[in-house]
């Protein structure tokens, strides 16, 4: 490199890594649910096809705020931001996720694809985006297990809703959340497939698919 030449910054490098495509920026995504009756039997099954079979899963319990950062001149759609932190691991380092739009292609394709970012950031992060002019749209905790099979992530939680008094948090359903999930660069839909061929092993335990959420407040609405 020229002794003349100009820094590299921490831009230049990730616009350099995101030409060659190594930040895995893409979240291939299917979820169901199964209920608080037959979630054990469910997680024997994972047991049994995990790649942690003999450590067991892991378990979490944290708690997740949403935030929206919207435009001042109303012209675009607001900012969606989430703040996750473990409450069983205090010392942990507080998660910033953005998550886009979910794409769900056409028929044939076999996840949902959305765009997502996860940076690791200090306790002093909410109060940060509050100075921003962030504002808080919803909060939840969640507490539940964690599965791996290769490059995939299986999660099968317990969502609850923050008690705004000294009460227990109370759960919002009669059922746990399941999500198979892969991060990855952009390009690898071949995930998709296996997501597909695993989430099969599954049933009739539980039916993993693509969700339309848009499709799903239009039903609610109507």
């Amino acid at each position: 490199m020229s002794v003349n030449a100009p820094p590299i910054t921490a831009t230049d490098s990730l616009s350099q890594a995101l030409k060659a495509n190594i930040i895995p920026n893409q979240e291939y995504l299917l979820q169901g649910s199964v209920l608080d009756s037959a979630v054990e039997v469910l997680l024997h099954r994972l047991r049994g096809l995990c790649d942690n079979v003999d450590a067991g899963p892991e378990t979490f319990d944290d708690q997740e705020v949403c935030f929206s950062l919207r435009d001042p001149n109303q012209q675009a759609a607001p900012l969606m931001l989430r703040v996750r932190k473990a409450l069983d691991a205090r010392d942990m380092p507080f998660q910033l996720r953005y998550i886009g739009q979910p794409d769900l292609g056409d028929k044939n394709r076999p996840t949902v694809v959305r765009s997502s970012l996860d940076i690791a950031c200090s306790g002093m992060l909410i109060e940060f985006l509050n100075e921003l002019g962030c504002r808080i749209e919803f909060e939840y905790s969640v507490k539940g297990y964690m599965f791996r099979k290769g490059r995939m992530k299986i999660t099968v939680a317990k969502v609850f809703k923050i008690s705004q008094s000294s009460m227990p948090p109370e759960p919002i359903s009669q059922s746990y959340l399941v999500e198979l999930s892969v991060l990855a660069p952009q390009g690898q839909d071949a995930i998709g497939e296996d997501m597909r061929a695993f989430a099969d092993q599954l049933r009739p335990l539980v039916q993993l698919d693509k969700i339309d959420y848009k499709r799903l407040g239009h039903m609610s609405v109507t």
